[in-house]
């Protein structure tokens, strides 16, 4: 789970939607430093989570920038996600736009701002409720590798890939393939996505890492969205996460998997697929999933499975998303 836990209330049915149209871009801006995103656009400060106080009648949200003051807001009842919501419970989306220094959210006598790092939503009874700017963090965010893990990154060299390319002490997303290769293993990986709030869909901070060579956890700025096979935590083409616990752009996040190899017998024929537990930023999203596929799209490796053993694959899809302390736990 993930650190500061928020345990929150919704409030669903008291907030509707306004729709505005974003300017379209044909260069989307983009930011890979926090601190400058910070500086030179406003946005930047007003997207990620909110919540209010105390332990009855709360209310979690998620705040997405959509790009020159454009935004939409995820109320959510129970909580932020991996703290209180759960899918079976409501998740209302609000638009807005930045209007004299307030973010607006409008509709008949219900209205929500955002200004000065909180957010006020007023009921139609008069009521007011509000949520404090909140950032959390994973868990396993800096976790040190255990005795027997292989370091195939630490910050100081790319010595352990092939095609690696590091910047600023940090691995990008490249197309680099691990030199060595594994049958079953425990990994951790650390990435953050850029900040891209005019980009939308796969073109938001997509990139993926392929376990075994072949199938692909996928890595994507879809922070606040429903949670598809095609968004963060998702195993792409096989199953979408349990939830999505996705955390805002340039926030470094975490994933943590536990990879049970392909079974052959002593003919060579495949007798069990592979199965996979994945942790995204500490929570668990996928429990013991079978991979009943050979390769998912884009794989390096696309052909009939035949080994027990590959690589790791972080993938290139034309973003600057970077990594920091990869290791693996083979295993025995």
């Amino acid at each position: 789970m993930l650190k500061k836990r928020c345990i929150l209330f919704g409030v669903g049915a008291l907030l509707t939607t306004v729709t505005i149209t974003a300017q379209p871009k044909s260069e989307p801006r983009l930011w890979t430093d926090p601190e400058v995103a910070l500086r030179e656009d406003p946005d930047f400060a007003v997207q990620g989570e909110y919540r209010s106080s105390g332990d009855k009648g709360v209310v979690g949200a998620q705040v997405v920038a959509l790009g020159m003051g454009q935004f939409e807001m995820y109320v959510l009842e129970g909580g932020l996600p991996g703290a209180g919501w759960e899918p079976a419970l409501s998740r209302t989306l609000v638009k807005g736009e930045r209007k004299d220094g307030k973010i607006a959210f409008v509709e008949g006598n219900i209205s929500s701002t955002i200004e000065n790092g909180a957010i006020s939503l007023i009921k139609a009874d008069g009521a007011k409720v509000t949520l404090n700017r909140t950032e959390r963090t994973s868990p396993t965010l800096n976790a040190k590798p255990p005795e027997g893990a292989v370091v195939l990154f630490d910050g100081s060299s790319i010595d352990a890939w092939l095609n690696g390319k590091m910047e600023s002490g940090f691995m990008m997303a490249v197309g680099s393939t691990s030199k060595q290769q594994f049958g079953d293993y425990k990994l951790h990986v650390e990435f953050r996505t850029p900040y891209k709030p005019d980009a939308r869909s796969q073109k938001r901070g997509n990139s993926g890492i392929y376990q075994s060579g072949r199938w692909e956890t996928q890595i994507l700025d879809s922070f606040g969205l429903e949670g598809k096979d095609n968004e963060c935590g998702g195993i792409y083409s096989i199953a979408k996460p349990r939830l999505n616990m996705c955390l805002p752009p340039l926030t470094w996040q975490t994933y943590d998997v536990d990879f049970t190899a392909a079974k052959f017998d002593a003919a060579g024929q495949r007798i069990a697929w592979p199965r996979i537990t994945v942790r995204l930023n500490g929570v668990l999203i996928h429990e013991d999933r079978e991979l009943i596929k050979d390769f998912t799209p884009a794989a390096p490796i696309s052909k009939p499975l035949t080994s027990p053993e590959g690589p790791i694959f972080l993938q290139q899809h034309d973003n600057p998303v970077a990594f920091r302390n990869i290791w693996i736990v083979p295993g025995k």
